[in-house]
C-alpha cells in the first residue's frame, strides 16, 4: 500500500490537461481562466466625477460661480471650464478641461445661472482619475477560477470571448450486479445505485463534464463493454470492483486491455482498495464500491485531479484546523478520514464511521484528517479537517 500523499503525486503526474477553448463571456463564471488576458481599455476612461456636483477650476468658501453647461454620463461637457466658472456635473460624467475638483451639490446654493459656495466645503476633490482602476494592457493572469465579480471585471476590460480550459469529460461506471439505477424496481438481493449520482454532482460542481454510463455487470463482457463507451473521456472513474474479491473484475479485466497501473490500494480508510492508471490516453480511477468511501475518495483523490486537469494548481483538497468537541480514540496504521460536523467553530465527530453510512455523510460537512497512528485527542484539541 502507499499512503495519501503518495498516491496523490502519481495521479497528479497522469493527469492529462484538457485544452483551451474560447467562451462568451456570459458563459466564463465557474470556468478556469487557462490563458492571461490584458485590458483593452482604461477604467476609467477619463477623468469622471465621484458625486452629482459642479466642476470647477478652485472654490473658496463664499464665492460666487457662473454655471456654464452640464456634464451628464454619456453626454459630456465639450468645452473649457475657467476661473470663477462652474458646469453642473452627474456621477460617472467626464470632468470637463480645466476643472480640478468637484464641489458636491450640498455644499452650494443655487441661483439661477450662478452657485454660491458653501462654508462647509470639504477638501476632496471628487474625481476619479482616467486609468484610476486599471489600464490597458492590465492583465487578470491564469489559471484563475472565475467567479461573477471577475466576470464584471473582463466586461469592463472590454473581453467579450474568454480562453478557458475545456471541461473534462468524466466517465462515471458503476459496476455490479446488484446495483439498479434509482426509480427501477430492485430486486431481492439489490440496492439502488448511488455513488455515481453523488460523484455526478461533485464533478459538475467542479466545473466538469460528467456522463453516467450504464451499470458495468460481474463479467468480463460487460465491463469491457461499457468501458468502450468511454473512449472520449479524460476521465473514467469506476466504483466497486477494484478489490481482490472474486467478483471484483475491475483490475483484471483493464490490466488485460491494457491498463498501465500506477497503484493498487491506498492506507487510508475508508477508501483502501483504490487503483489508478492510464487506459491508452485515458485517465482512470478506480473507486471502491462502498458508498462512502467512494465519496469520501471523491473529495480526496478525484476532485483534486480535476482541478489540475483543468490547469488549476495540482494540491490537495485544502485543509483547515478547528478544536474538537468530542474526544477521539487513538488513531491506526492507516490515515482516517472520519465523518463529523462542523459546528460554533468545533468539530463534532460522528460515533458511527461505518463505509457503509450514506446518512451519516449526508450529515456530514467535515473530514477530520487522523494521521497514521494518531494519539487519542481530548476535548478542545486542534485537529486538521477538509470541508465537504
Amino acid at each position: 500500500m502507499i499512503t495519501v500523499t503518495q498516491a496523490l503525486e502519481q495521479l497528479f503526474s497522469i493527469a492529462p490537461n484538457t485544452g483551451v477553448e474560447d467562451v462568451p463571456l456570459l458563459d466564463a463564471s465557474g470556468r478556469v481562466l487557462a490563458k492571461s488576458v490584458q485590458a483593452r481599455r482604461e477604467q476609467p476612461p477619463f477623468a469622471a466625477s465621484a458625486m452629482d456636483g459642479y466642476a470647477v477650476q478652485e472654490a473658496s468658501p463664499g464665492d460666487i460661480l457662473t454655471v456654464i453647461g452640464e456634464s451628464a454620463a454619456g453626454h459630456r461637457f465639450e468645452g473649457a471650464v475657467a476661473a470663477g466658472e462652474a458646469v453642473r456635473i452627474f456621477t460617472g460624467a467626464p470632468v470637463p478641461e480645466g476643472a480640478n475638483r468637484v464641489v458636491i451639490q450640498e455644499d452650494v446654493q443655487r441661483n439661477g445661472d450662478t452657485i454660491t459656495i458653501g462654508d462647509n466645503l470639504d477638501t476632496n476633490v471628487y474625481i476619479r482619475p482616467s486609468g484610476g482602476d486599471f489600464h490597458i494592457g492590465d492583465s487578470v493572469a491564469a489559471p484563475r477560477l472565475l467567479d461573477p465579480q471577475d466576470v464584471a471585471l473582463l466586461a469592463s476590460m472590454n473581453i467579450a470571448q474568454v480562453p478557458v480550459a475545456r471541461k473534462p469529460v468524466i466517465a462515471l461506471i458503476s459496476t455490479g450486479d446488484e446495483l439498479v439505477m434509482p426509480g427501477d424496481t430492485p430486486g431481492p438481493d439489490q440496492i439502488i445505485a448511488s455513488n455515481t449520482f453523488g460523484l455526478h454532482a461533485l464533478m459538475r460542481n467542479l466545473g466538469a463534464e460528467p456522463r453516467l454510463l450504464p451499470i458495468a455487470r460481474d463479467n468480463e463482457a460487460s465491463l469491457k463493454t461499457v468501458i468502450s463507451l468511454a473512449e472520449d473521456a479524460d476521465l473514467i472513474v469506476t466504483i466497486g470492483g477494484a478489490s481482490v474479491g472474486d467478483h471484483d473484475l475491475v483490475a483484471s479485466v483493464t490490466s488485460g486491455m491494457g491498463l498501465d497501473r500506477a497503484f493498487h490500494k491506498v492506507a487510508m480508510r475508508p477508501g483502501k482498495p483504490l487503483m489508478s492508471g492510464r487506459l491508452g490516453e485515458t485517465m482512470m480511477i478506480g473507486l471502491p464500491g462502498n458508498p462512502v468511501s467512494a465519496m469520501v475518495c471523491g473529495h480526496i483523490f478525484v476532485a483534486p485531479v480535476v482541478r489540475a486537469m483543468m490547469g488549476l494548481p495540482a494540491v490537495p483538497a485544502p485543509r483547515q484546523i478547528a478544536p474538537l468537541g468530542a474526544a477521539v480514540s487513538r488513531n491506526g496504521p492507516r490515515e482516517h478520514y472520519m465523518r463529523a460536523r462542523l459546528r460554533d467553530g468545533e468539530l463534532q465527530p460522528f460515533g458511527r464511521q461505518d463505509s457503509s453510512l450514506l446518512s451519516i455523510l449526508g450529515e456530514a460537512n467535515a473530514l477530520i484528517v487522523r494521521p497514521v497512528d494518531s494519539p487519542a485527542l481530548d476535548v478542545g484539541e486542534q485537529v486538521e479537517f477538509i470541508s465537504i
